[in-house]
């Protein structure tokens, strides 16, 4: 494999002999999918989320223990049903030049709440009964039953009232109040942000194969990568002078989606024999470089809302075997799939490890890659048997109403495998209506339990966050989440 990749590299050196050197005026981030939506009223991708938290400020963040904490606004709960937001000081300013006051704010939520737009943000807001802007200053949101998490949920990015109004295309042309504005989007794989404390320029790059955005880091065209890499990259980036790797543990969930309304996959039987005959250790090991830990849910177990009993389905082949033969399959009379990824060369070939191990049981699997639009609108519309994807920046268990209460399907949530159980239904009502954290954190325990019995989801693992960057390039922080905050805060020695 060592003197393949070395075959490669040099092939891809002669590609890229005549790539220009980049302007010394801007930082180069190279990653692998470009974002979707940067309106973060529409927005449900991560690289869109990751760089909406740079161009929008929010009310609420969250701390390193994913609590909430104020952003643009500080609160108090007047009753259960009631929560006053006071704005701040900092974050006040739109990069059109105008203020941002309690009238976005209620423009921007109201936007999202409105049936008529289709946000699919509007699933998780739907207990806001009203709100209003009594001055400039101040945000009353009157909901429909209590939460004591509803602070956290208040994360989407504030956009101005004015150009929502008239309708302003914000996909094409953001305006929001955070640290870094909008300068241009020359073409699909190219965003120019301007950090507005110096004026420094950063572009963010798309190059969908790892192998070419790691060539483009070595030749100074990009001046730092993060994530998205095999392990013969990240080894292979670890032995360069003058780069350097850096690694966090994560908390981004991946998994295996299944289409829970068509035959095979919304047979349980078929979908614990897909699980048991996945080897996520090995995958793990060989093609993550062990930069990952095994998946028991959605939430990992230190989220004051995980469950630590859940470990995942155990490697089984034999009992995988099993299972299958009790629905008529076999190596002479395979079950047949469809599985769906992206193009990111390491998805594919996660993709292709999983169809040998699902081989070997009797399950005879077409791997079919797109492009990042064409993969996550078929996921979104649901024309899909089994895919893979990872959530990636969760903070608050109200994840589980987006992505599997009944009536969260797309574009009002998503829950993208169209799963249906009453009795989650129930869990995820009842842990909502719990008066306290620790009520709502056993609630949540006991829903992520039934998730694990059907299995709408195989909990694949925690990929950590790795970034490598040229040795001129300092004040990169990686986060938990994976977030791009460290653009705010990245410059050039």
């Amino acid at each position: 494999m060592r003197r393949g990749l070395l075959i490669l590299l040099a092939g891809c050196c002669l590609l890229l002999g005549a790539c220009s050197q980049p302007a010394p005026d801007s930082i180069r981030f190279g990653i692998a999918s470009r974002a979707a939506n940067l309106d973060p009223r529409y927005a449900t991708d991560a690289t869109s989320a990751r760089i909406n938290r740079l161009l929008y400020r929010r009310l609420v963040d969250f701390d390193a223990h994913q609590r909430p904490v104020p952003d643009l606004a500080d609160w108090q709960r007047f009753s259960p049903t009631h929560y006053r937001f006071t704005l701040g000081t900092t974050g006040r300013r739109f990069h059109d030049g105008s203020r941002l006051t309690a009238a976005d704010v209620k423009a921007t939520y109201d936007y999202i709440l409105d049936p008529a737009n289709g946000s699919p943000h509007r699933g998780s807001l739907s207990l806001i009964n009203s709100i209003a802007a009594p001055d400039s200053e101040h945000i009353d949101f009157y909901l429909s039953r209590p939460d004591p998490l509803f602070p956290g949920y208040l994360v989407i990015g504030i956009l101005p009232r004015a150009l929502i109004e008239h309708k302003t295309d914000i996909q094409a042309h953001p305006v929001g109040s955070g640290a870094l504005r909008f300068v241009r989007r020359p073409d699909a794989a190219r965003l120019t942000l301007e950090r507005l404390a110096d004026h420094q320029l950063i572009d963010i790059i798309q190059v969908k194969d790892p192998t070419v955005r790691v060539l483009k880091l070595q030749r100074g065209e990009l001046d730092l990568i993060q994530n998205d890499l095999p392990a013969e990259l990240i080894g292979y980036l670890n032995q360069q002078p003058g780069i350097r790797v850096a690694q966090h543990p994560g908390s981004n969930f991946s998994y295996i989606g299944f289409n829970m309304q068509t035959e095979p996959t919304r047979d349980h039987t078929i979908r614990e024999a897909i699980g048991l005959a996945i080897d996520r250790e090995a995958i793990i090991h060989f093609l993550l470089d062990d930069a990952a830990r095994k998946a028991g849910g959605l939430l990992p177990p230190e989220h004051w809302a995980g469950n630590p009993a859940l470990q995942g389905l155990p490697h089984d082949p034999e009992r995988a075997r099993q299972l299958l033969a009790k629905r008529g399959y076999d190596a002479q009379h395979p079950l047949r799939l469809e599985y769906k990824t992206s193009s990111d060369p390491l998805r594919i070939r996660i993709a292709t490890v999983i169809q040998d191990q699902l081989k070997r049981v009797g399950i005879d699997v077409a791997v079919k890659t797109y492009d990042w639009g064409t993969f996550y609108g078929d996921i979104k519309t649901g024309r899909f048997q089994m895919y893979s994807l990872s959530w990636v920046g969760i903070k608050t268990p109200d994840i589980f109403r987006y992505v599997f209460y009944s009536a969260s399907v797309p574009p009002a949530g998503a829950n993208r495998g169209r799963y249906n159980n009453p009795q989650a239904d129930r869990l995820i009502e009842t842990a909502e209506r719990s008066s306290s954290l620790e009520a709502q954190a056993a609630g949540y325990r006991k829903l992520a339990a039934l998730l694990a019995r059907d299995l709408p989801y195989i909990p694949l693992w925690y990929e950590d966050n790795i970034a490598a960057l040229r040795d001129d390039i300092v004040g990169y922080d990686l986060a938990e989440d994976g977030n791009y905050d460290g653009l705010q805060r990245v410059t050039r020695q």
